[in-house]
């Protein structure tokens, strides 16, 4: 009798693996078809617009500039999110910007909306987008279960910001300005403990969801 048993839990093991193979972390609890699915995709939308806001105004004091977590959230939704909703959700965070409300690292109220938005920062945020739904396909493959892959993962994502980020400056400000003084220098520090933090967590929080489910 024993034998039977063991076979069966085996394949239940297997079964359970493949279903979350193709999964991000917002996937594996809730409804996942129906009206269900959609009222829990809005609240992740709204509740990951929250997350983006309030993180963007985060300041951790770092040398040689203080880092916000902005870009942790982004990166971090996107990989939980997946590609489409994490798209979904960093467009929706840019709309609610664009309209006028304080949502962004460095808007205030003298400084908001579409005129911040053009600014030196506006490169970013186009980077966000991209990095948001690069993050997602990522995860998708699996990338957001392991530190070495999370943390190229989050490498990609964050050249993926820093790329259309520093294009911006320069096109902006003309490529005789210390560009990479202004938009890439400061931030590495700061940015490499983000990336090492997120390639902790989200493993992490896979590892305990394999666990809870065996």
């Amino acid at each position: 009798m024993a034998k039977p048993i063991a076979r069966k839990t085996s394949r239940g093991a297997d079964r359970m693996e493949t279903t979350l193979n193709n999964k991000v972390l917002t996937e594996i609890w809730g409804a996942d078809q129906g009206v269900g699915l959609r009222v829990k995709q809005a609240a992740l939308v709204v509740l990951g617009i929250a997350i983006l806001a309030v993180a963007a105004k985060i300041k951790v004091p770092m040398w040689p500039v203080p880092i916000t977590m902005g870009t942790f959230a982004v990166l971090s939704i996107g990989a939980a999110y997946g590609a489409r909703l994490g798209l979904v959700t960093i467009l929706g965070y840019m709309i609610v910007g664009a309209i006028g409300f304080d949502v962004f690292a460095g808007s205030s109220a003298e400084k908001f909306g579409l005129t911040y938005m053009m600014g030196g920062t506006g490169g970013y945020l186009v980077g966000y987008v991209l990095a948001t739904f690069a993050l997602g396909l990522l995860a998708r493959r699996g990338w957001d279960r392991s530190f070495v892959w999370m943390a190229l993962a989050m490498l990609i994502g964050n050249v993926l910001i820093y790329v259309p980020g520093l294009i911006w400056l320069g096109q902006l400000y003309g490529w005789d300005q210390p560009i990479l003084q202004w938009g890439l220098t400061p931030f590495l520090i700061g940015d490499a403990l983000k990336l090492v933090l997120a390639a902790v967590i989200l493993p992490a929080v896979w590892s305990f969801v394999g666990k809870a489910r065996t």
